[in-house]
This record gives structure tokens, C-alpha cells and sequence, in this order.
């Protein structure tokens, strides 16, 4: 990552060697021969070979491991053209089939003309002893893919398109990929090359392409079903979806209707009839909605083995560690024990955590292996924290890695099973289908299958409504806990949390308990309050901070009391006087602040406290920055008894987390929740988000605002409209 206001550099010279290239996306790393030494280069540089001539464009960079280099962003090659230039090159094993003995008599036959007569000549070539014509022609078509993606990167640079990109073209489309892209500029934003449709549809408008041309219709139509399942829907209505594509195309729906009817004919979109009305898919959804739907029928048909005697091994808990638990906790208990499948949910005080100890418990005393995990790094290590075993992230789980394309890819499959009898699943409501889909795959046939999660909660970011649809289908045994415990009642973090969900204002008389609501009506007066709780009165009364047990909670990220100005208020409040600090998009992050993770990185290396080391850094993670290293580019980020090294690319990954929006608090709990509660877009004014950062409390709530604009969430039971298919799909013979 190069930042824009950094001191561009233009070297020229000779590649002497390549350290480590990467075939997938063109990343390089080489020594290119200097004025006075060798220097050390790494960017996107394809196909790049020693012996040629080069002028790198980019910065100079101090990276944690490996010293100095030149991060290249762009680059400009030259084939040698001395003699001693191209028997280097050609060497050096850049042409497959030539090497040195064969390099020098291609030399000595061609002299400076070699390069050419390989390209275009294959014939000539074939005439020297030890060449056949077929190698001649494979040397040949070589050559000229060299070119082709040189050709490629220059043209794809007019429309702003980078190099590591070019790449992944190039790859999909082979040497005709400027051709193809003329012919159809749509082709770049098919699946596996990841153009946008907007920089697509700029090319083909610049070409004079027509509004209503069938390639742009069909390219559209994706485009829309792709960004609606970002936005968490596996499916749109056909009337819908051709609707929306004509009104961004400015052309009438007829077309639509005919390209899309062309897409379903050839498999490029998926149709199915759901509740007398047309449903398209992405073909990619529409596999991974119907396979967890088949998958959960044959656990279903074909459950795990029952294991004998769960109420006689209930009572013995009972007995021996002086527990009585409920009916329904009884009962959760048992199906966990004699059937394949189970649905736990619950709200908060309920006694899940409780139910779920003695399922885990149970299965081990009955020799049955349990894996327990969930879909974020926070959620893992609560379940962990609360189980006393220990739990994964559902991706460090299937062992994943990631292709050239940033998807996730897992070593756990169909072909590379899970060695366990029994899954156990946290935070279900977090667990889109992609996520699910890879899971089931990876799970054994005989393997015990319990997922467990709060079905108030907001459903995942990924796409799908995973956990509603499994609950609303009625195939899938479900046990709701929904009896609040004595020694729960008496937190009213609790009790108001069952009130919201039931629709019901929370109490909001009591002074003396964990739950406290100050009014005020001014946007202003209630960004200061909160800033002057979380750096003063909260520490003076409770000695709680920032770093250790408060979390404010925004429903958004903009405006005054949105996530973006909350972090700006508190870091100068928290961090007045920062040593240093680097720039990463909206904010600056300073040595002392509070930061989170945005996604996950596997690659991230970390040392904990004890000396062990390791390496991933997960979405959600909260911690503290604690160096910040301009001149070497290098900063460390304390999880925890973790301490992760970042550098210039990966610190982009972080953001100031003294405010953070209630959908990234998901999966996490902290001792103190303050919310600033405002009349925002209707759109982030609901229950269930409410209710969401309510249950993120664990001992004080505060909520800092206007009643009237609490009492509209209440009784907003509006719930996130996605379009899914999975609910039909288990409910069909």
C-alpha cells in the first residue's frame, strides 16, 4: 500500500535475480542491479525475468523481517537487446524448455535477433538440432504471452485498472484478453476476473456501445443480484430484480425480461418458483442454499447415534453438583444426547451457557469427541472462557487459506473430514451461508450437529438468514430457553432486554441497579455526557476504563453521535498527547488507542506474553496500539497477552474501536455498554438492534438519550427483510 503523499522513485536497470515469485497474481520480489548495489524490489511485476531491463516506479520501505526494499506500483520492461543481455535472460529459465547449453547456441545461431526469430519464427528455430517444431511453437507462444500481458497492463492503465489486476485478466482471458475485452468489455466483471461493473460499463459507454445492448443487460442483472447479496439476500424476485436493472440501465424492462430469460436458459442465473413467485439466484447461492438444505435432511434422516440414559445422566449431575435445571434446560440436554441435530437458543439469564456445559459434558463422559467453535475470534474465546474448552473460529477450524482472488478457500472438505463425533456451533445468528455450507461440508456423516444462538440477535453480515430459517422451517428440533433465572432477575440488564424483545418499554425508573438511562434531547449535550463517562466519572466511581470495560455502541457511523465522530471525541479525550501516530483512512491511529480489527488476517504474526508465537489476527479483535514506527513502516497491536506485528499494508486493517457500530459488537460482551440514543435513518432504529446492544452489557448499561427515540425502536418490530430460499428449500419433499 502506497500512501499518496509519499515520495515517488524511478530506478532503472538489470533484473539479476528473482527471490520469490507467486504465479498466481504476478507478486515479485527480485534484486535489480543498481548504480552501486543490488537493490531489492517487490510489487506486481508478471512474468519479469533476469536479464531484462526495467524502470520501477514506487517508494522505499523498511519492511519488520526483511530490511529496505523498493515497493514497486508500476513498472516499464525492455527485452535485452545486447548479446550478453539475452543469453542472461534466456538462462536464466524465463523461457520454459531453454536452458544455458541451449540458450548459448540459440545465441550463437541468431545473435541479436534471437528474441524475434523465437517469437515469430518457430520454423528457423526448429532447424537447429534438439529442437522439435512443437517445442519450437510452445517457445514461440511463450514469447508471445510475455507480450500479451505487457500489452494487457498498458491498455488496462488507460482505464485506471492496476496491475495485479491485469493479472487476474490475463489469466482468464489469455493473450486475446484485449480482443475480448474490446469486443465485450462486460467479460471483465465476470466471475473470476472482479472488475466492477461501473468501470465495465465506463469502457463500453466510451466505445459507444448501445443502453440496451444485450451484454450490458446481462452484465447488469448480475451486477444488481451481486450487490444485493452484499447487502444479505441470496435471491431477488424476478420482477424485482428486472425492475432495478432497468431503472440503473435507463432502458425499458422488455429487454430486461429477454436477457434474463436468455441467463436462465443458459444457467447464468438460477429460477425457482417459491411461494407462486419467481426467485433468481446467483448460481453460486442457489448451490450453497440447496446443499446445506439436503445436508440437513440426511442429518435429519440419518442422525448420529443415540446415546442411552441421558435423564438417569441428568439426575446424576443434578445430584453430584447440587444443580437443578429447569424443563426446558432438561430437555435441551437430552435431545443433544439422543438426537443428530439440536437448535439452542435463548436470550440472555435463560441458562444457556449452563445447558450447554452439561451437553458438552455428557457427550465427553460418553467417549464422544467435541469440537466447539464460532464465527468470530471474540465469540471463540467466550465460549471458551465460559466452557472451559477450547473453541475455534469456524475458519481456523476448516483451515483456511485464500485464493489470488481474496476468497476464502478450506483444507477441510468433503475429501478432508473433520476428525470429531460432535459440532458444537456458537452465535449461530452470526453464520451466513457461504460459512455454513463450507461447514457441513467438512462434517462428518455420523458427526452430532448443535447450534446454538439468540434468534433476537441481528442476523449475519455475510448473506442469508441462516438461523431464522432453520428455526421457521419446522424440520429442525429446536429448544428455546425462555425462563429468566432468580439470580438473572435481579439484573435489569436482563429483565429489560426480555422486555424490549417482548415489545415493552424498559424500566426506566430504577437508580440503583445495572441498567441507567440519563435523558437529554441535544445531539451535542449527549456526546459530550458520554465522552465525559467514559474518561471521568466512570473511572472515578468504578474505576473502569476504556481499554478494559467500556465499549460505546452506535447504531451508525455517521453523524455527531455516529461511530466516526464518537472516536474522534474520545481518542482526543483518552489520548490527548499521542508520541505518534499513522494515518489510516478516517482516522489517525496513535500509540495508546484503542483499535479493532476489520477483517480477518491469517498472516498477521503475534507473540504472547510467555514467548509462544503464532499467527492470525481476526475481524472484531479489539486492542491497544503500542508502537508506531513511521520510518520503518512497523506497528504492534496488543490483543490481549498478544502482541501482533503490523506493517504498512496490514496496519489498514485497523480502526479506533472506543466507538463501534452495534452489528461489529456481535459475538462480543463487555463489562460496561454505553449507548447514545438519538432519532437516527429509520432504517437503524429497530428492536432488535436495540436488543442486540443491550445483551452486549455484562454488568452496567447506559443509555444516553432521548425516551422518545428508545420507545420508537421498541415498538419498531421491523425486521431485516432478506430474500433466501433456504426455508422453501427444507420444507420441499
Amino acid at each position: 500500500m502506497i500512501n499518496e503523499n509519499e515520495q515517488l522513485f524511478e530506478l532503472s536497470g538489470q533484473v539479476e535475480t528473482i527471490i520469490y515469485r507467486n504465479e498466481e497474481n504476478g507478486y515479485t520480489v527480485l534484486e535489480l542491479s543498481g548504480e552501486e548495489s543490488m537493490i531489492t524490489a517487490t510489487g506486481i511485476m508478471p512474468m519479469i525475468s533476469v536479464g531484462e531491463n526495467v524502470k520501477l516506479m514506487g517508494v522505499f520501505k523498511n519492511h519488520p523481517t526483511y530490511g529496505e526494499q523498493f515497493v514497486v506500483s508500476a513498472f516499464e520492461r525492455a527485452m535485452p537487446e545486447n548479446l550478453d543481455g539475452i543469453l542472461k535472460y534466456l538462462s536464466s529459465g524465463a523461457v520454459k524448455g531453454i536452458g544455458p547449453s541451449t540458450a548459448r547456441r540459440l545465441v550463437l545461431e541468431f545473435g541479436s535477433d534471437t528474441l524475434n526469430v523465437l517469437e515469430n519464427e518457430p520454423d528457423r528455430v526448429a532447424s537447429l538440432k534438439g529442437i522439435s517444431l512443437k517445442k519450437a511453437h510452445e517457445i514461440s507462444e511463450q514469447l508471445k504471452s510475455m507480450i500479451g500481458i505487457r500489452e494487457l497492463m498498458i491498455y488496462l492503465a488507460g482505464y485506471s485498472i492496476s496491475a495485479s489486476a491485469a493479472v487476474k485478466i490475463w489469466k482468464k482471458l489469455g493473450n486475446n484478453a484485449i480482443a475480448l475485452i474490446e469486443e465485450n468489455p462486460y467479460t471483465l466483471c465476470e466471475e473470476g476476473v472482479g472488475i466492477s461493473f461501473e468501470t465495465a460499463d465506463m469502457i463500453a459507454l466510451s466505445h459507444n456501445s448501445p443502453k440496451d445492448s444485450r451484454v450490458r443487460v446481462r452484465a447488469a442483472l448480475a451486477h444488481v443480484l451481486s450487490h444485493n447479496y452484499l447487502n444479505g439476500h441470496t435471491c431477488l424476485p424476478a420482477n424485482k430484480l428486472i425492475e432495478t436493472t432497468a431503472g440503473m440501465l435507463e432502458i425499458e424492462p422488455i429487454s430486461c425480461e429477454a436477457a434474463l430469460k436468455e441467463m436462465i436458459d443458459d444457467n447464468s442465473l438460477i429460477s425457482d418458483n417459491i411461494n407462486d413467485k419467481d426467485f433468481i439466484f446467483l448460481p453460486s447461492m442457489y448451490d450453497g442454499e440447496t446443499y446445506i438444505a439436503a445436508r440437513i435432511k440426511m442429518l435429519l434422516r440419518y442422525p448420529a447415534m443415540e446415546i442411552d440414559g441421558a435423564e438417569e445422566k441428568i439426575t446424576e449431575i443434578e445430584k453430584t453438583d447440587g444443580i437443578e435445571y429447569a424443563e426446558r434446560q432438561k430437555k435441551a440436554i437430552s435431545e443433544a444426547l439422543t438426537k443428530g441435530l439440536l437448535i439452542l437458543t435463548g436470550g440472555p439469564g435463560t441458562g444457556k451457557t449452563t445447558t450447554l456445559n452439561a451437553i458438552i459434558r455428557l457427550l465427553k463422559e460418553s467417549g464422544q469427541k467435541v469440537t466447539l467453535c464460532a464465527p468470530t475470534g471474540r465469540a471463540a474465546q467466550r465460549m471458551t472462557a465460559v466452557t472451559g474448552e477450547e473453541a475455534k473460529t469456524i475458519h481456523r477450524m476448516l483451515e483456511v487459506s485464500y485464493d489470488i482472488e481474496d476468497k476464502p478457500v478450506f483444507k477441510k472438505n468433503e475429501r478432508n473430514l473433520l476428525n470429531t463425533d460432535a459440532l458444537i456451533v456458537d452465535e449461530v445468528s452470526m453464520v451466513d451461508v457461504a460459512l455454513l455450507e463450507s461447514l457441513l461440508r467438512a462434517m462428518p456423516l455420523s458427526c452430532r450437529l448443535i447450534l446454538v444462538g439468540d434468534s433476537n440477535q441481528l442476523p449475519s453480515v455475510g448473506a442469508g438468514n441462516v438461523l431464522h430459517d432453520l428455526i421457521d422451517s419446522g424440520e429442525i428440533p429446536v429448544i428455546t430457553l425462555n425462563e429468566i433465572f432468580r439470580q438473572s432477575m435481579q439484573s435489569l440488564i436482563v429483565t429489560n432486554a426480555h422486555r424490549i424483545i417482548s415489545g415493552e418499554m424498559p424500566d426506566l425508573s430504577v437508580r440503583d441497579n445495572d441498567f441507567f438511562f440519563m435523558p437529554d434531547y441535544n445531539q451535542e449535550r449527549i456526546a459530550a455526557t458520554v465522552g465525559d463517562l467514559c474518561c471521568r466519572r466512570l473511572k472515578n466511581a468504578y474505576n473502569y476504563n476504556l481499554y478494559d470495560n467500556i465499549q460505546v455502541l452506535s447504531p451508525t457511523r455517521k453523524g455527531i453521535l455516529g461511530t466516526f465522530e464518537l472516536n474522534n471525541r474520545l481518542q482526543k479525550l483518552n489520548n490527548p498527547n499521542p508520541s505518534r501516530g499513522v494515518k489510516v483512512g478516517y482516522y489517525v491511529l496513535n500509540e495508546g488507542d484503542k483499535v479493532m480489527q476489520s477483517r480477518n488476517n491469517y498472516d498477521i504474526l503475534w507473540t504472547r506474553d510467555n514467548g509462544e508465537y503464532g499467527e492470525g489476527v481476526f475481524n472484531g479483535d479489539i486492542g491497544v496500539m503500542i508502537e508506531v514506527n513511521n520510518a520503518s513502516k512497523t506497528y504492534k497491536v496488543r490483543f490481549d497477552d498478544r502482541v501482533a506485528s503490523y506493517d504498512s499494508d496490514s496496519v489498514g486493517d485497523l480502526e479506533l474501536a472506543y466507538a463501534t457500530t452495534v452489528h461489529k459488537s456481535q459475538g462480543n460482551e463487555f463489562d460496561c455498554v454505553i449507548i447514545p440514543m438519538y432519532r437516527g435513518a429509520p432504517q437503524l432504529m429497530y428492536r432488535n438492534l436495540l436488543y442486540t446492544a443491550v445483551t452486549r452489557a455484562k454488568k452496567m448499561l447506559i443509555i444516553v438519550g432521548d425516551e422518545n427515540a428508545m420507545r420508537f425502536m421498541v415498538d419498531n418490530n421491523r425486521r431485516i427483510l432478506r430474500y433466501t430460499g433456504l426455508k422453501e428449500f427444507l420444507t420441499r419433499e
